[in-house]
């Protein structure tokens, strides 16, 4: 059984499914690495408090930027392979021109209600300015990547995405460490570096002739007919990864906030892990699902039975080894964030099973399937939030995410047996390598 699975292991790892990890995994996996190496930096000269206003602005921007354009931009990519139908330059123009004029009125709607959001969010006022600005100069680079995407260039994609992270890095260094400005220098950096590469994004589609400034109605019926049904969708996935820093600023206080998000950074390693897997293996296992074998797909589901109990195992592991790398990685005043490791690394583990499993649903094309387990997900965990946190405090928002996660997979699981038949019992029982 032993040298069965070794000899299935070292298959694995020789085969084209690993040789696949190609260039966006890689400079997708350095871009979400980046920020976690600025950990015992930012620790250091940033207080818990500090920290956890930092965490309320990263969630308020995310909340923005769905509204900013209205999702516009995600129906150029379908634009531009249908040249028949669309002039892309003139539809780049056309979706560029929405995106600032939805931002001017989040302008004004920040300006105007500023006082109950800064009560909401539990963030200073006198700031709430920097959010809508930071949300148009988080939009205007992924349309960029867009631009690069379609026309299958991503050399250009990954090394202007690590750019720009490197560069709030760079802020980051220079305004909290150098000038010793607080929290107040961190949203800073992150104000600066969104203008500069929102202009350099704009040059950059100028100079390639990838944008006409134009405005054609017709465009925009179809880029809100495409792109404002996702919003529900975006916003679930987003509250999902932010609902509980606030729960935890409002229930437990600002500084547990900060000492939750430096450990849910430390858990996220094995997000960044499953996410850089899953680009290579989606490919390999469309391929092999085209094949229509019944022996390809059970050697599928042994294998992905061993991932399961791989990731799984890892996440336990680095939950254990938390206490001894927190009192290298961070400051002292962060040293308890490690009792939240191992609960946002196994929700990140069942997250990466999540993805081994949801992908015979974008195989099958029944993708509206997952607006309803997304949106179920995010009102679930809600309630999962506000209950655990009741019970046990800041710790419970850490369980309640592990929770979400597992349910969320074991769901979406049962739903991709019922669209996609794979032999999930049989694979069980017979006696076939992988």
């Amino acid at each position: 059984m032993v040298s069965n699975i070794a000899a299935s292991v070292s298959k694995i790892l020789k085969s084209s499914l690993f040789r696949a990890a190609g260039t966006y995994g890689f400079f997708s996996l350095i871009n979400s690495a980046i920020p976690f190496f600025l950990l015992p930096v930012m620790t250091r000269y940033l207080t818990p408090d500090d920290y956890g206003i930092v965490a309320i602005f990263g969630v308020m921007v995310s909340l923005l930027v769905p509204f900013v354009g209205m999702n516009a931009h995600g129906a150029y990519s379908r634009a531009y392979f249908a040249p028949d139908r669309f002039d892309s330059a003139k539809y780049m123009g056309t979706v560029i021109f929405f995106s600032l004029a939805t931002w001017v009125v989040a302008c004004v709607f920040f300006g105007i209600f500023r006082t109950p959001l800064s009560a909401l969010f539990t963030f200073p006022s006198e700031w709430m300015w920097a959010v809508p600005v930071v949300a148009l100069g988080t939009l205007l680079p992924q349309i960029v990547q867009v631009s690069w995407q379609v026309r299958e260039q991503p050399r250009s994609y990954g090394i202007f995405q690590n750019a720009r992270t490197l560069s709030e890095v760079g802020g980051a260094l220079l305004f909290v460490v150098l000038l010793g400005m607080g929290w107040q220098g961190r949203v800073l950096s992150r104000v600066f570096v969104s203008v500069l590469f929102a202009c350099a994004g704009v040059y950059i589609l100028v100079r390639k002739q990838w944008l006409v400034f134009s405005f054609d109605k017709n465009y925009l019926s179809h880029a809100l007919c495409f792109g404002i049904p996702l919003i529900p969708h975006s916003l679930a996935g987003i509250l999902n990864t932010s609902i509980d820093r606030l729960f935890i600023t409002h229930m437990v206080g600002i500084a547990d906030t900060g000492l939750y998000t430096v450990g849910y950074q430390i858990g996220t390693v094995i997000g960044l892990a499953a996410t850089a897997f899953n680009q290579a293996y989606v490919p390999w296992l469309f391929r092999k699902l085209n094949m229509n074998s019944e022996q390809e797909k059970i050697k599928i589901v042994k294998f992905t039975y061993l991932y399961f109990f791989v990731i799984i195992s890892v996440a336990v592991i680095l939950g254990a080894l938390a206490p001894f790398l927190m009192r290298v990685l961070v400051g002292v005043q962060f040293q308890g964030s490690s009792m939240y490791v191992v609960w946002i690394a196994l929700g990140y583990a069942f997250s990466g099973a999540y993805y081994m499993v949801v992908n015979y649903i974008f195989y099958i094309e029944k993708t509206h399937l997952l607006a309803m387990v997304t949106f179920m997900g995010a009102i679930i965990n809600i309630f999962f939030n506000y209950f655990f946190i009741r019970w046990n405090g800041a710790v419970g928002a850490a369980q309640a995410t592990s929770l979400m996660y597992l349910l969320t997979f074991l769901f979406v699981w049962y739903l991709s047996s019922k669209v996609y038949l794979m032999p999930w019992r049989d694979a069980l029982k017979r006696n076939t390598n992988p």
